[in-house]
């Protein structure tokens, strides 16, 4: 799937609130639907009308799956019974695997989903199917167990033994005496009369029924959505990690690969897609006389159920060949015709071109259609021959020019066709090494960028987009490794892996191999993995053996140990190290990276060290890799004294996956080096010894004092993701909010506007004079917002006036359109430094849009308002009236989180709390609660706000309350003596 919202790509904080909310509506909905499933209750079985030819052979009465929320009264109720654990003797469908006794080689499915243009779903509808499965049995067992999930079964048949030979013709019939369901383990299980011979081959043919939904994007899900002024809908899947068994009975486990023939029943205005061309159409009438059209695909290769995919659409396409195969982008036809699809279209062909000649193998299917959805929850998936993206990672439109949207879209449509070759040419033999395919996806699609992009600084993306998330996130305590040595796992916990470390930490391990490698010997061992496992699976050991083979067919890399070895110490444990060299000695030495150093604490095991490469630089000159293998070891050649002018870091281009630390005269070295010449230190070190040193004295590994030494220099610092490294790390939310920090606000504000000057002039320029300029400049788009947001902040009057100049020429203008990296912040300020006059207009402004992210980012910036009045008028409107009432966006916690809305929250809250909590419930009021509170430092303080809000909870709510305020005022005080010695240091350097 694609990478998640945290690997590291940067979204705007309205986009992230949008993402949030999605997130939270799915998680509800998942609640809610478990609700209602573990309460099924049994009932007698009957069918439904109107289902076909297949519906009308006799069954043996079968115990169905109950469906996931009440069924329209259109459909008669499908006949549910299910055997919890507690009602069913013990047996394999206790297992979260499915036993060895039969293996899919072969899929017929069909399906048909009652989506008619002409009578638009409302929330669900109905669909049904039937899949004949040809399996080969291993053991004598007269019970078949095969994964199925909110489905009905009409019929069930086991044909065989097939002779072989004969066309699949067989000799008989197995006869099904019962078949039920084992809902917790999301289990189908057929009981025959007589066992199957093992090494034979049977037929099951099964037919189904479900419901497909809008609101659940797992399975078959519904899209309603608006093209050429009409509303219309369409139909696709989502099936991994585990969700085919949502649309049709399957041994839905990754190593469990089959061919599929798949026919798609629709009706004759939709056009249908699956992973394979079509390959013919027939027309189908059903029992009210209603003609439809009968869809065949191609038979695809062996492949898992999670890329199977379907879609069934009224939608056009843009096209184009690459080496002899169709490429074709499906969108809505208003964005086909404006030219939408067009950039993503361009850069397909090339990335399957590059990586095909890269691993020397070619992609695999005949053609390879992409599709944009008007919503898709998962942003993009990578199904074979048909990937699915949401069209906001998709599409591009004129107005995101100075967005970083065009890269954003390479990246994604580069992983995506990455994992063509990881994870669907070579899967992962089962879940607990997802990061085979993910993580190699993810490494490639920067290989795929920075190939047509060689302009683009690669090092400097990889850590902004990937590295810097991950490493702030990644601790010693993570009870999460890359690759995980449990093989069970709950399908909650499955689909839990798609995380920051499946994703990020994957690709950086692929990195760090490549980086230790060289790029041809990492390469050439790929092809070997690749090549071998070709339509088959793969464990984490078996691409170590490919790369061991190539080592040991070469003498000009030297390991200190086996591939396996130094691998296996960062795949399978958690955390990172820090690496600490004393230059005075020349010793380093390794200890796990803990959140809170604690001095005195035994912080190494026997097994959590790490086998670390350690590449490097001497006075700008890279030196031989060198490798700690050991807790502690000393180099001689690291060696420098106090009286020359050598300097020394480690972890060249920051491909180790680690962080550094030096003794004081290795940081008095480097700070000497900024302050003579800092050009001589590369931009990646230059934010590598930022990120690190900010990290390193947040969590008690080096004093505060050395980390704001190295900022000295940044009145000559001209590169603006430096800066961003900067800003992040000094300038953070806490330090932004905390309305307690007035002592350190002045120091601040005098000590960084003295050294902006250089970098704002450079970036001020180019937005008076030729914004365009920065459209393929990405650093700069990911970063200034946060340097602009930064400069206003202090009170530079030329960032002040600027953000009123753009924002008087919008609101006078519309077409004058604000740079978009910097729109937040100029929305913002053209609120806070104006009246009621300029916050009436981006009320109207928000009332007539329908777009969600510009109303979110409207109402962030209508919190910006200094006026306690606007703000209470505000919060009235959020409750009481629309447009508020009509999206998620909590304008309450908006308006909380700013200094002075602080306040005028806590107010409205006496008379208001009421209604708050019913606008957007009790999880609300404690958010409020922890805004409110988040400059608490005394227990008085928590008791006072206790009682505050003591009629407003419940008493289980008061309790967790209360704990979490104990854990804020923890963390001010610990703030508040780091802020202590920031605000001595500034004094003294100001």
């Amino acid at each position: 799937m694609g990478p998640p919202s945290n690997s590291g790509f940067y979204v705007s904080r309205a986009v992230a609130l949008l993402l949030a909310g999605l997130v939270a509506a799915l998680l509800l909905a998942l609640a809610v639907l478990a609700a209602l499933y573990g309460h099924c209750a049994r009932v007698p079985p009957s069918g439904l009308p109107g289902l076909g030819d297949s519906e009308a052979e006799s069954s043996p009465p079968l115990r169905q799956k109950p469906t996931r929320t009440p069924k329209p009264s259109s459909a008669r109720e499908l006949a549910v019974t299910t055997t919890p654990s507690d009602w069913r003797p013990p047996g394999p469908w206790d297992q979260l695997r499915l036993p060895p006794w039969l293996v899919p080689l072969h899929y017929d499915l069909e399906l048909w989903p009652r989506l008619r243009p002409d009578h638009l779903p409302d929330g669900s509808l109905l669909f049904t199917g039937r899949v004949n499965i040809t399996v080969r049995c291993t053991v004598a067992t007269s019970r078949l167990l095969l994964h199925s999930l909110f489905q009905g079964c009409e019929r069930a048949e086991v044909r065989g033994p097939l002779s072989p030979g004969t066309g699949n013709a067989t000799v008989g019939r197995v006869p099904v005496d019962d078949v039920w369901f084992a809902v917790d383990t999301e289990y189908m299980v057929l009981e025959l009369s007589e066992p199957l011979k093992p090494g034979s081959s049977y037929e099951l043919q099964l037919s189904f029924s479900g419901l497909v939904y809008e609101d659940f994007k797992e399975g078959l899900f519904l899209n309603v959505y608006t093209d050429q002024g009409e509303r219309r809908a369409l139909l696709a899947s989502q099936l991994e990690p585990t969700f085919a068994r949502y649309v049709f009975p399957c041994f839905d486990e990754p190593a469990l690969k089959a061919t599929f023939n798949i026919t798609i029943i629709h009706h004759p205005s939709y056009v249908a897609l699956s992973n394979m061309p079509k390959l013919g159409q027939s027309v189908k009438e059903d029992v009210n006389g209603s003609k439809w059209t009968v869809t065949t695909f191609s038979t695809t290769p062996h492949m898992p159920t999670y890329l199977v995919a379907f879609v069934i659409c009224d939608y056009d396409h843009v096209n184009r060949t690459e080496r002899g195969k169709e490429i074709r982008i499906w969108a809505r036809k208003d964005a086909i015709a404006n030219g939408s699809a067009d950039f993503a279209l361009n850069v397909t062909g090339p990335t399957f071109s590059f990586l095909e000649d890269l691993f020397n193998i070619s992609y695999s299917l005949p053609k390879a259609d992409i599709i944009a959805l008007p919503s898709f929850d998962n942003y993009a998936m990578e199904n074979w021959g048909l990937m699915i993206f949401d069209e906001s990672v998709l599409l591009l439109e004129p107005k995101d020019q100075l967005t970083e949207k065009k890269i954003l879209i390479s990246y994604i449509v580069s992983h995506e066709i990455g994992h063509q070759w990881f994870g669907n040419l070579v899967t992962m033999n089962w879940w607990n090494n997802i990061w085979l395919k993910e993580g190699f996806a993810s490494y490639f699609e920067f290989e795929v960028i920075n190939y047509f992009n060689p302009k683009l600084p690669r090092n400097e993306v990889f850590f902004s987009n990937i590295l810097h998330n991950v490493l702030r996130e990644d601790h010693a305590l993570v009870t999460r490794a890359v690759a995980l040595k449990v093989e069970h796992f709950k399908t909650s916990e499955i689909e839990e892996l798609y995380d920051l470390f499946t994703y990020s930490k994957g690709a950086s391990m692929a990195r760090m191999l490549s980086g230790f490698l060289n790029e041809h010997l990492f390469v050439s061992a790929l092809k070997s993995y690749l090549k071998t496992f070709s339509y088959s699976n793969a464990e984490q050991d078996d691409l170590w053996r490919h790369f061991q083979m190539a080592i040991d067919d070469q003498s000009t890399v030297i390991l200190p140990a086996t591939i396996k070895k130094i691998m296996d110490s960062w795949t399978q444990q958690s955390g990172f190290p820090v690496i600490t060299l004393h230059v005075s000695t020349g010793v380093m030495k390794q200890e796990p990276f803990y959140l809170g150093k604690v001095k005195n604490r035994t912080l190494l095991t026997s097994n959590d060290t790490w086998i670390v490469p350690i590449l490097w630089i001497k006075n700008g000159t890279t030196q031989s890799l060198v490798w700690l293998d050991q807790r502690s070891k000393v180099f001689p050649e690291m060696q420098v004294s106090d009286s020359d002018h050598d300097w020394v870091i480690l972890n060249l281009n920051m491909t180790g996956y680690y962080r550094v630390n030096y003794d004081k005269l290795g940081w008095k070295k480097l700070n000497q080096q900024l302050e003579k010449d800092p050009k001589a230190i590369p931009v990646i070190h230059r934010l590598q010894l930022i990120d690190d040193a900010f990290s390193l004295s947040k969590n008690n590994y080096i004093e505060i004092e050395t980390a704001l030494e190295l900022t000295k220099y940044l009145a000559e610092e001209d590169e603006i993701i430096v800066w961003h490294t900067v800003l992040v790390n000094l300038v953070t939310w806490d330090l932004v909010s905390d309305v307690n920090n007035y002592d350190i606000y002045p120091l601040l504000k005098k000590y960084l506007l003295k050294r902006l000057n250089l970098i704002w002039n450079i970036y001020s320029t180019i937005i008076r004079e030729n914004v365009l300029a920065l459209q393929d400049d990405y650093l700069a788009l990911i970063s200034l917002e946060k340097l602009f947001g930064t400069a206003c902040w202090l009170g530079l009057e030329d960032c002040l006036q600027l953000s009123k100049e753009l924002f008087t020429k919008w609101v006078d203008h519309p077409e004058n359109e604000i740079p978009y990296p910097i729109k937040d912040v100029v929305l913002c300020y053209g609120i806070a430094l104006g009246s009621d006059k300029e916050w009436d207009i981006l009320l109207n402004t928000y009332t007539n849009t329908t777009k969600e992210e510009e109303k979110i980012q409207l109402a962030y910036a209508m919190s910006c308002s200094k006026d306690p009045w606007i703000l209470n008028r505000f919060m009235e409107y959020a409750i009481s009236t629309s447009p508020f009432t009509s999206n998620e966006t909590n304008v309450i916690e908006i308006v909380a989180a700013s200094e002075v809305g602080r306040y005028v929250a806590k107010d409205f809250l006496v008379n208001n709390w009421q209604a708050v909590s019913k606008r957007y419930g009790t999880q609300s009021l404690i958010n409020l609660i922890y805004a409110i509170g988040r400059a608490i430092t005394t227990d008085l303080q928590i008791v006072e706000l206790q009682q505050f809000f003591s009629n407003m909870l419940e008493e289980h709510s008061r309790i967790s309350v209360h704990a979490k305020l104990q854990t804020i005022k923890n963390e001010n005080l610990k703030n508040k003596k780091q802020s202590a010695r920031m605000a001595a240091w500034l004094r003294r350097n100001t």
